[in-house]
């Protein structure tokens, strides 16, 4: 982060979008943790922290009368929880985003400070990537920093458009949004083998782009989570009421042909644990993964399934995991993704370099305390699958004009 920042109004867009429980708790601080170094770093070189970010969906949320629920979506609830990580720090709240209010707060800010303006979102032009909103915006800072890699795949008012308002001299990434890219390159364009992916999740559409470019650079692709029995089917296998995409099975044997002239190995789950019905109080019982009867449902991979996926992790000196193995929401179908991400440690401790992104399997890692024993867990979900896919991000493009 090459800016002079003594004396400096830092606009700062982060991604603070963490899940809340009923009473507006933080639960997963995640992206906050990624985000702290930054906002440490401003103020240790003298400048305030403006910090920008949105929550949730509100526009697309509405109540029942068309207004926005502020309550649900207020970024006041982050407040209380940034003050404590920030020991001593004066950390104030903007109920909006833009406007005279924000004007006057960012006036009498001092260096030191940290002000944390409303939800972003709560502005109609914000998602639409409104020049006139994202010019209000630039005129709170001096200078502006992205550290928010997981809306970096959002051509949004506070992430891209904002940035056309600085000179190069005067925007930079943060260090989060830094080790991101770092991170990801490193898997795309310096892996050192083989490199194994191991993709989940439920649906195959989701993943399409990634399992392409997967293709052409892995040396392995696992695929387990409700997506593996799509391509279970599309092989001629019984998978029972498992789910599975119909209108996706011919590519799926697409894809399974083009690894194969690739010479890449593709590793679906040979056995499952199914059952009657999604519920965890539902009949259970191991099945193979073709032979799933009629009326059950694949909802983890079994046990010989996460011996082979093991065996294969731990041969791996480069590993990429995105999505569960099952519905590890469930407590009866969480050993599949437990153990993969146990295996995942294991590797790393061996010397592999593990990159974890995708939602749920940042969950899996940090539900276990396993967080800090692979070699770096993402906090964009989309952004990194846009990013691994080789797409240019327009939060990470606006920084380069």
């Amino acid at each position: 982060m090459n800016l002079d920042l003594k004396n400096k109004k830092v606009l700062l867009r982060v991604d603070f979008n963490v899940p809340l429980n009923d009473k507006y708790q933080v639960t997963d601080d995640t992206r906050i943790q990624g985000a702290l170094p930054t906002i440490k770093h401003i103020l240790k070189e003298g400048g305030a922290a403006i910090i920008m970010s949105h929550l949730g969906r509100p526009q697309k949320k509405k109540k029942e009368d068309g207004s926005i629920d502020v309550e649900k979506f207020t970024l006041k609830h982050i407040v209380p929880f940034l003050s404590k990580q920030l020991k001593g720090v004066k950390v104030m709240f903007c109920p909006v985003t833009v406007g005279k209010e924000a004007k006057e707060m960012v006036k009498a800010l001092k260096s030191g400070q940290v002000l944390v303006l409303e939800n972003t979102r709560f502005n109609p032009g914000e998602e639409k990537g409104d020049k006139e909103l994202a010019k209000k915006m630039a005129k709170l800072g001096d200078v502006y920093v992205n550290d928010a890699f997981g809306t970096a795949h959002r051509e949004h008012a506070s992430t891209a458009t904002v940035a056309q308002f600085f000179t190069p001299k005067k925007k930079s990434f943060g260090f989060l949004m830094d080790a991101e890219i770092a991170n990801a390159t490193k898997v795309l364009n310096n892996p050192d083998r083989p490199l194994t992916a191991i993709v989940g999740g439920a649906k195959v559409s989701d993943k399409i782009l990634l399992l392409e470019k997967l293709i052409d650079f892995a040396d392995n692709v696992i695929v387990g989570g409700g997506m593996a029995y799509t391509f279970l089917k599309a092989q001629g296998g019984n998978v029972g009421n498992s789910l599975v995409e119909d209108d996706r099975l011919k590519l799926a044997n697409k894809l399974l042909a083009k690894a194969k002239k690739k010479k890449v190995n593709i590793y679906l789950p040979k056995d499952s644990m199914a059952a009657d019905d999604f519920s965890a109080k539902a009949k259970k019982a191991v099945k193979y993964s073709k032979r799933i009867p009629k009326g059950w449902m694949g909802l983890d991979i079994g046990e010989k399934a996460q011996k082979e996926f093991t065996d294969v992790i731990l041969k791996s000196k480069t590993i990429l995991w995105n999505g569960p193995m099952g519905v590890f929401e469930m407590k009866p179908f969480a050993k599949g993704t437990k153990t993969i991400a146990k295996a995942v440690a294991k590797a790393t401790k061996k010397g592999a370099f593990s990159l974890v992104g995708g939602g749920d399997s940042v969950a899996a890692v940090n539900q276990m305390g396993l967080d800090d024993q692979v070699s770096y867990v993402s906090t964009g979900g989309g952004a990194m699958l846009e990013f691994l896919e080789g797409k240019e991000l327009p939060g990470i493009k606006a920084m380069k004009g």
